[in-house]
């Protein structure tokens, strides 16, 4: 889950391509439940609001969307077992963790931290490899996250979103358009599609991150390779990491392999410090920059979650003050690792496991 905020811009509105989109969602949605294709909460004034959430919905009957999805039907709060322990913000919602005074200030973990976030690594690796396994046409994102949230707890993991700067749910789902911080709801994917599905759990006083890119059924041959030069883009900016490496470097390494795709890379979603603080230092620009933003050093811990999109690297946001989507309503597509720094070199603590769903060029 990046750690950036984002300022919402104008919008357009949605072609009649992607309103039969809708009505196809719809369509599948009905089937699924066995019921007549009648109004469903794609269209957020035509059906009651999940409770606490009535003002944005209203105000999503209103909003001209970019692309084909419309916020859905929210259910009722997960709740996490009293033993699972919690980060500082779970009850109030509020992360009140010291900032860092300077960009380049960045913590150096010690050997108990460091191991403590190759477990938390490991479990959320085979939180989302689970996730990933949900992923096909007819589901909703809300099963999705329903998996999240039990595998989480299963392992005794707290699924780090839930209330996070009051975050709803317990991952984000971001379909299509959606940039990232999808809302999981009663959303139902179809052939087509591509959705990310980004897993952050706390364990043991330590958080591990990591989102995939995931094809629902059959994807065109450009959504294709979108979602490959994505994945691409993270391991070039993973393979320049290690001791002295300026932060800067990272976003450098992803420009030279998105350049000349025709693709974008997004601007305002960073890469971020991540340990015991789910967000911190060193904030991780994904294209070429110049910011001085630290240098990489052993025991250091943080993310790469480049977001690359089908069309311009702009987005907006919805009522919800979460979900970011395109501003031209192209797909976008992100994946990410929790990294650690060692001596020579760098250590992905959300790598990949033997039995992880293949990727869709290794199948």
């Amino acid at each position: 889950m990046d750690g950036a905020g984002f300022t919402p811009s104008l919008l357009t509105t949605p072609s009649s391509f992607q309103g039969r989109r809708v009505a196809e969602r719809k369509l599948c949605a009905a089937q699924e439940k066995g019921q007549a294709a009648g109004p469903t909460m794609k269209d957020a004034s035509s059906s009651k609001p999940a409770k606490g959430f009535g003002a944005k919905l209203k105000a999503a009957s209103r909003f001209k969307f970019t692309g084909d999805l419309r916020p859905g039907r929210l259910s009722d709060p997960r709740r996490v077992p009293e033993h699972i322990a919690r980060p500082k913000y779970a009850r109030s919602g509020v992360p009140r963790d010291r900032r860092p005074r300077v960009p380049w200030e960045i913590e150096e973990k010690d050997a108990e931290t460091i191991e403590k976030m190759r477990v938390a690594g490991r479990l959320a690796r085979e939180v989302l490899d689970a996730a990933g396994r949900m992923v096909m046409p007819g589901v909703t994102t809300d099963e999705i996250d329903e998996v999240v949230h039990r595998e989480a707890v299963a392992r005794r993991c707290y699924p780090s979103p839930l209330n996070y700067n009051k975050f709803p749910k317990s991952c984000c789902t971001s379909v299509n358009e959606v940039v990232c911080h999808g809302i999981p709801d009663d959303t139902v994917l179809v052939s087509g599609d591509i959705i990310n599905v980004d897993v952050t759990v706390y364990h043991n006083g330590v958080h591990g991150d990591c989102s995939e890119t995931f094809l629902v059924g059959e994807v065109d041959e450009r959504g294709r390779e979108l979602v490959r030069v994505t994945h691409d883009a993270l391991f070039a900016g993973i393979g320049v990491c290690g001791p002295g490496v300026e932060v800067k470097e990272i976003g450098c390494a992803i420009d030279r392999v998105v350049r000349g795709t025709g693709f974008s890379i997004v601007r305002n979603f960073v890469g971020h410090g991540i340990g015991s603080v789910f967000h911190t230092t060193p904030n991780v620009l994904h294209y070429k920059n110049n910011e001085p933003a630290g240098v990489l050093r052993p025991g250091m811990t943080f993310t790469i979650e480049p977001m690359i999109n089908e069309g311009t690297h702009k987005n907006v946001t919805w009522p919800d003050d979460w979900t970011a989507a395109t501003l031209d309503g192209k797909r976008s597509a992100q994946f990410e690792h929790t990294l650690l720094i060692v001596e020579d070199g760098v250590e992905i603590l959300t790598k990949r496991l033997d039995d992880s769903p293949k990727l869709f060029w290794e199948q």
